[in-house]
């Protein structure tokens, strides 16, 4: 895929997560959400330090621990201004990213790296819209971008050990729409709702 079009799904993707944060209250803030042991303020603390760990490695400063460290949440602003920043520097990225989460190969091209967090948006923002009880839908030329890159991330032992990204993957059908087809592959299951 040229990478403009990958940089314009990714684009839309981070602003779609952006419009759902932005209906965020504070007594919100401690609901559950699809991430298991995650209330809403945990998940975007999580989302707001990946933003400003992958606009570092976009920006040849990967190795940089302090960028991927987790804050506690505390305004939507936070996480408005860290997606404005990934975007500015997914814009023009450094050719290779380094990103020390990645075990044991932590060193992608920069279309794979957008790819990870690609996806990584897709899944969060659905979390946050099943948090809030909102739907959540993809254009289907994005759905298919995303459904291509969440197809490619492995599934087996690793993603039973402790803080893997994503849980084992459930059963789906091949006819299933590509949203839930990415969820179900990422480990979430389409159906959750908060109680």
């Amino acid at each position: 895929m040229p990478t403009n079009e990958l940089l314009a799904h990714h684009r839309t993707v981070v602003q779609a997560s952006t419009a759902l944060v932005a209906r965020v209250h504070p007594d919100l803030f401690s609901h559950p959400t699809p991430c298991a042991d995650w209330t809403l303020a945990d998940l975007l603390a999580h989302m707001t330090a990946q933003h400003h760990g992958f606009a570092a490695a976009a920006r040849g400063r990967g190795d940089d621990l302090e960028a991927w460290r987790v804050r506690p949440f505390g305004a939507v602003a936070e996480y408005t201004d860290a997606a404005e920043d990934v975007l500015t520097a997914f814009a023009d990225p450094v050719p290779e990213f380094h990103l020390p989460e990645f075990q044991p190969v932590s060193r992608f091209p920069a279309a794979m790296a957008i790819g990870f967090h690609l996806i990584d948006y897709v899944v969060h923002g659905w979390d946050v819209a099943r948090t809030l009880d909102l739907d959540y839908r993809l254009e289907p030329e994005v759905a298919g971008t995303a459904l291509r890159i969440a197809l490619t991330v492995p599934d087996g032992d690793n993603r039973m050990t402790l803080n893997a990204a994503f849980g084992p993957a459930l059963t789906t059908g091949d006819d299933a729409d590509p949203l839930n087809r990415i969820l179900t592959h990422l480990g979430r299951s389409p159906e959750w709702q908060r109680h």
